[in-house]
């Protein structure tokens, strides 16, 4: 039976023998007004990283269709809805409160977080205002950090190997959890057929991660400490290119859940560093061989935040205020210009950036009706912002290009309301408003892809998107065993980010120098804005004890003005944003020790390229899991991943030479819980 409006659970009754968890927020009442998908640890560890299982819901757009399996650490947003995904991501996603977006580009290192470490996650579709701010474009995925108790080891074809888990242990009220994560691969060849050269090598992958939280009571609230670290070096699937990244986090969270008779509240400090290399490299026509084109040697990179919230409930009404700041340093350090065996220019770029904001967030409850809004103000800065240059045997300076500061204030807001039409039966609506600063990486570093090379831009403005949309959700069924969610949504993004394409190699343009034939040259710009039509829906019914069958699907029309900045854009669709995805899944137990897992996932097709020239087939997947319970804790997996084969196509070169994600791959492995 769907309730018009659950209120957060209370908090539970700390009794001698019981341990303090993680310290958080409950989920807010107001959530119920808004599109919300929720996922468990038990979904989450169906897969063996945790884009892998957001990617398996339509509503979630990776940038490519390559995962973190293989994709290059730039190429790792995620964004909400396939309005415009972007490799910087439109989404927000934390970590019980802290972001785990990059400091330097948006991007998420998604193997900083294994699958095994969390409890689970919720998936908040729509621009958010109230307490998710900068950075919540199409919405944010709240990630919810574990109490341990599970181990997962596997091999599989193509060398992989990994092994990722999460335990704790007791001492009194004090509860320390750590996580891991040990994941290696000598990978795939994404180029395939007749078009692969010998410059085409596998993608491989060398991946490292662990995180401690200690928790203890401090009176009636919980102190959270948490240290995290992650490193992960890959081969980016042609000759002397590869890409690694590395981090560190420290976060301290006091927090106390309200109740109906004393208010709630929580305070939160962190910070993130980060380090990126690439080596870039030009391909030969033939694909015979590379030559060295770029060197990104270092890509220091610092965030910190702060932020602080006061809950209140009482009948009915619950009520937020709250402020957070966040502040950004970093900058690229390379070299380029390859030139009679060595780099001849070297480049130091980057800059400083902030987003502070306040904000009131609620919502009233009365009898069949939810009403819930919030309401935003936040101030954005980029200073300190500069591009260096020099020839590397003289020393003499060929650029200097130092960015003005600029600075801003963003009102954002959201409403939404929630009616139970009937006990089984609900109808929601919402409108709503964010904002998405451009990062360090956008505005100041300039990066190469085989032969394509994209500028940076310094005089970004933030992008901003309005929506409205309409739901339906229901149940029916003895024990609701039927459920149901449907949802039309409008929204447009104005000055969107967009990579454009202003020149075509062979040629010498300024700044960016030689773009060799094939190849292209675009620069991120504020083209215009992005309009989207949509429609999602989600059905999941247990056709008895055993077996359930679940089915998703998002149809999303997306279109671009160009306007005057960027007019060969208009009319077109964004890149990588298809206009159908949709899964189908089956949960079958046939006897009590055994699971059977399959899940089909299907995309139309997409284009790579801003000016739709390069489009990628329509695709579908099939993966299956058995697990075969040994014991009441022990159990043996059979993992097969892309069953039947199919080609994927993640991507295709200005001279039209496709790369494909993974072939099929089956492993076999041992989960542990306890």
């Amino acid at each position: 039976m769907i309730q018009p409006a659950p209120p957060p659970p209370e908090p539970v009754t700390q009794l001698e023998e019981v341990v303090v968890t993680a310290a958080r927020l409950p989920p807010a009442a107001s959530e119920a007004a808004f599109s919300v998908i929720r996922l468990d640890g038990e979904e989450l560890s169906r897969s063996a990283r945790l884009d892998e299982a957001l990617g398996a819901v339509p509503a979630v757009s990776l940038f490519r269709r390559t995962t973190s399996l293989s994709a290059n650490p730039t190429t790792q947003g995620i964004s909400l809805r396939a309005i415009a995904p972007s490799g910087a991501g439109r989404t927000l996603v934390t970590l019980d409160g802290v972001p785990l977006n990059d400091p330097f580009g948006g991007w998420v290192i998604w193997s900083q977080v294994p699958p095994e470490s969390l409890a689970g996650l919720d998936i908040v579709r729509g621009a958010g205002a109230g307490p998710y701010g900068a950075g919540a474009l199409t919405g944010v995925i709240q990630l919810r950090d574990g109490d341990g108790g599970e181990l997962a080891g596997s091999v599989s074809e193509y060398g992989g190997a990994r092994l990722a888990g999460a335990g704790s242990v007791t001492v009194g009220e004090t509860r320390l959890t750590v996580s891991g994560l040990r994941e290696v691969s000598d990978g795939y060849v994404p180029v395939r057929g007749p078009e692969r050269g010998a410059a085409d090598m596998p993608l491989d992958l060398d991946v490292r991660a662990a995180a401690i939280r200690l928790d203890a009571p401090v009176g009636e609230a919980t102190l959270s400490l948490r240290a995290g670290s992650f490193e992960e070096e890959r081969g980016s699937g042609v000759a002397g290119s590869r890409a690694s990244a590395s981090g560190d986090v420290l976060s301290a969270t006091l927090a106390q859940a309200p109740t109906q008779v004393r208010a709630g509240w929580r305070v939160q400090a962190w910070r993130r560093t980060s380090d990126l290399t690439n080596s870039f490299v030009a391909v030969a026509d033939d694909r015979s061989s590379t030559s060295p084109a770029a060197s990104q040697d270092e890509t220091p990179a610092t965030g910190t935040g702060v932020n602080a919230a006061w809950r209140v409930r009482r009948e009915g009404l619950e009520a937020e205020i709250g402020a957070d700041g966040r502040w950004f340093e970093g900058e690229t350090r390379e070299r380029f210009r390859f030139m009679q065996g060595d780099f001849t220019r070297s480049r130091i770029a980057g800059g400083e950036a902030s987003v502070v904001g306040a904000y009131a967030d609620g919502s009233w409850t009365a009898g069949p009706w939810l009403v819930a809004g919030g309401l935003r103000l936040d101030r954005w800065e980029s200073t300190d912002g500069s591009r260096l240059e020099r020839d590397r045997a003289t020393g003499d300076i060929t650029l200097d290009n130092p960015a003005p500061d600029r600075s801003g204030e963003v009102v954002s807001a959201r409403l939404g309301g929630r009616y139970a039409i009937a006990p089984d039966l609900a109808v929601r609506a919402a409108a709503y408003t964010g904002f998405r600063p451009a990062t360090l990486n956008e505005l100041h570093r300039p990066f190469r892809v085989g032969n394509d090379i994209t500028e940076a831009n310094a005089a970004l403005e933030p992008e901003r998107l309005a929506g409205v949309e309409l739901g339906l959700l229901g149940s029916w069924g003895q024990s609701d065993a039927t459920t149901w969610t449907a949802t039309l949504f409008w929204n447009r993004i104005d000055d969107a980010i967009v990579n454009v394409t202003i020149g075509e190699g062979p040629g010498t343009f300024p700044v960016a120098g030689f773009v060799p034939a094939g190849g292209v040259l675009r620069q991120r710009q504020n083209a215009g804005s992005i309009e989207a039509v949509g429609i999602e829906g989600e059905l999941s019914h247990a056709v008895s004890d055993r077996l359930t069958l679940a089915a998703a699907v998002a149809l999303t029309d997306a279109e671009v003005d160009g306007g005057a900045a960027a007019p060969q854009l208009t009319s077109l669709r964004p890149a990588q944003a298809p206009r159908a995805s949709a899964t189908l899944s089956a949960d079958w137990t046939p006897v009590e020790r055994l699971n059977v897992f399959a899940r089909v996932r299907y995309e139309s097709a997409r284009f790579d390229d801003d000016l739709n020239s390069r489009e990628l087939s329509a695709a579908w997947v099939l993966d299956a899991r058995a697990s075969w319970a040994m014991t009441d804790r022990l159990a043996l997996e059979l993992i097969a991943d892309n069953l039947l084969d199919e080609d994927v196509e993640v991507s295709r070169t200005g001279d039209n030479v496709a790369g494909y994600g993974p072939p099929r791959t089956l492993g076999v492995g041992l989960r542990a819980r306890f």
